[in-house]
């Protein structure tokens, strides 16, 4: 019978990189962040589920949802937004400036971003830029005083702030696009 592997910590070692090994770099990079366990949460409304553990977003808390696109020009894009925001996937690559997007499959998503579907993070970039996946953030998150992303898998949120996410973009060369959306 064939493992199936989910996106909890349990199967990190299935991963490029583990969750374990990520947090070793922010820590060795002293990039803070605070975590916490839970249970899985593959949706944006599962997560909702477990928020009052967190800051909540009227408090500065930024509760997002992560886009695993491809555009028709076959080029792999992470859209990374408040959990909210309503996304016209017919629209959105105007603001982006890509070709017509729609939603990269699992397999693409493993293999561009080195994760599986539920635990797509900012922080899966240290996979993707070896990939040449474009990062696009909705600006608003810069307002935010913590920013709560997975580590790589769906069982852990850690809590950073804006300018902790962007030294990790600096350590791993990566140059995200903010974006008005």
């Amino acid at each position: 019978m064939e493992t199936v592997f989910d996106a909890s910590s349990e199967y990190q070692d299935s991963l490029p990189i583990s969750s374990d090994a990520i947090l070793q770099l922010l820590d060795d990079w002293n990039i803070s962040y605070t975590r916490t366990d839970h249970e899985p949460l593959r949706t944006v409304e599962d997560s909702k589920k477990v928020q009052n553990q967190f800051l909540s977003s009227e408090n500065g808390g930024g509760h997002i949802k992560n886009l695993y696109l491809r555009d028709n020009k076959k080029r792999n894009i992470l859209l990374v937004t408040e959990q909210d925001r309503q996304i016209d996937l017919k629209n959105v690559h105007l603001k982006l400036a890509v070709g017509r997007l729609s939603f990269g499959s699992p397999e693409r998503l493993m293999e561009n971003l080195g994760v599986r579907p539920g635990a797509v993070t900012p922080l899966s970039m240290i996979v993707g830029i070896q990939m040449e996946v474009r990062i696009f953030i909705d600006s608003d998150l810069k307002n935010c005083k913590q920013i709560y992303v997975h580590p790589l898998v769906n069982d852990r949120t850690l809590g950073m702030t804006i300018e902790g996410l962007q030294k990790f973009f600096n350590k791993i060369k990566v140059q995200p696009t903010w974006v008005d959306l």
